[in-house]
């Protein structure tokens, strides 16, 4: 029986719904299929406006029905037949984790399984999340066991996530595909002073409170905060309220809510210094501070696992402690007056983390697989 699919992908958000997550799944399903393979994406209908099967971008994707929501979390039922039942016709089945229904499934499908797993789960304290946590922990744990090869972003972020016995011997290192924009116009610029940016979701886990008080605490009249991200659709709740707080009508510091693709290089050429202030680990890597250091700009990264690693392998930005304000703040000055050399910075970053390089190595796990 010959495969209708050179790769099949699970996971339970799929584009449109944008998070890091489902960026890495959306990226590698597109790009393969632009490389000329027949990719598969078996996701849940999380948006009920949307259809259950379409193609898009190339990329043949299956949604099931979601029937309850848990937390951060969608119960659709159908997702695990589903997934195994396209497994049977599938050269490769690529899992994203975390996912609940991971273990489930791994054991079951009758083609090689790869992992990617992107993060160890992080939920508020509390009885319930703490059940959550360690039922998607067994799962992933379970689903390890059954695959082929786990790949993860950085062996740093490995080395530290709760379930390293569990990936000890069995991690391929392959970075998220983090896409080199387009030379952007700086429109969003406000003066000659310092500009600092963010891009990402306004939730309590990228830190954005301790960046703004950083910030402030320049006590630049000319400096600038620009800080871009969805907090109307974000999956379980944001705190742009605290955001908005603790701006109080400061002038110099923007909110811009969501930016379309065309507006991130646009961002991106108006800063002078990226910041990623993440506060747990349920950050592994930033794809955002990436973009930013391949269109010149350095990286303020929080001191995380995975998320130092970019500007750890580059040199190219500055490591702060979370939630360290003082620590941000000094961070913002130290490359605000670094004088870095932003041309070979960014070279560096697109000769390590560039999609073309991270697409090769998906192409040749799809292409280690036996044929179908």
């Amino acid at each position: 029986m010959s495969a209708d699919h050179d790769l099949l992908i699970a996971l339970n958000y799929y584009a449109p719904y944008v998070s890091g997550l489902t960026n890495v799944a959306r990226d590698v399903a597109v790009g393969l299929v632009e490389r000329g393979h027949r990719v598969k994406v078996v996701t849940t209908r999380h948006d009920p406006a949307l259809p259950e099967h379409e193609t898009v971008d190339g990329v043949d994707v299956e949604r099931t029905p979601v029937v309850a929501r848990f937390g951060k979390g969608v119960i659709s039922p159908a997702l695990v037949p589903r997934v195994i039942a396209a497994s049977r016709r599938a050269r490769l089945t690529n899992l994203h984790l975390p996912m609940l229904e991971a273990g489930l499934i791994a054991g079951r499908c009758a083609s090689p399984v790869a992992l990617t797993y992107h993060c160890d789960v992080s939920l508020p304290p509390g009885a319930l999340n703490a059940v959550q946590r360690t039922a998607v922990d067994a799962s992933s744990r379970r689903a390890m066991r059954a695959a082929q090869t786990v790949v993860v972003t950085s062996d740093d972020y490995a080395e530290h996530s709760r379930l390293w016995p569990a990936l000890r011997g069995r991690t391929l290192v392959i970075p998220p595909p983090c896409h080199e924009r387009p030379a952007g116009q700086p429109r969003f610029r406000d003066g000659d002073g310092l500009h600092v940016g963010f891009l990402g979701r306004i939730v309590e886990e990228k830190g954005l409170q301790y960046l703004v008080r950083a910030f402030q605490a320049l006590g630049d009249p000319a400096a600038r905060l620009l800080i871009g991200g969805d907090f109307a659709t974000v999956v379980g709740g944001s705190v742009v309220d605290e955001v908005r707080a603790l701006v109080d009508g400061d002038p110099r510091i923007r909110l811009l809510g969501f930016l379309p693709d065309a507006d991130i290089a646009d961002l991106y050429a108006s800063l002078d210094v990226f910041a990623l202030p993440s506060v747990n680990a349920f950050e592994a890597f930033g794809i955002v501070q990436v973009e930013a250091m391949m269109a010149g700009v350095p990286a303020l990264a929080s001191d995380l696992p995975g998320v130092r690693t970019p500007v750890q392998e580059t040199g190219f930005g500055a490591i702060a402690t979370p939630r360290d304000v003082p620590g941000l703040t000094a961070g913002l000055r130290e490359l605000a007056a670094a004088g870095l050399d932003r041309a070979a910075g960014a070279e560096r970053a697109r000769a390590r983390f560039a999609v073309g390089t991270v697409l090769d190595a998906y192409e040749r796990l799809v292409e280690a697989a036996p044929p179908r």
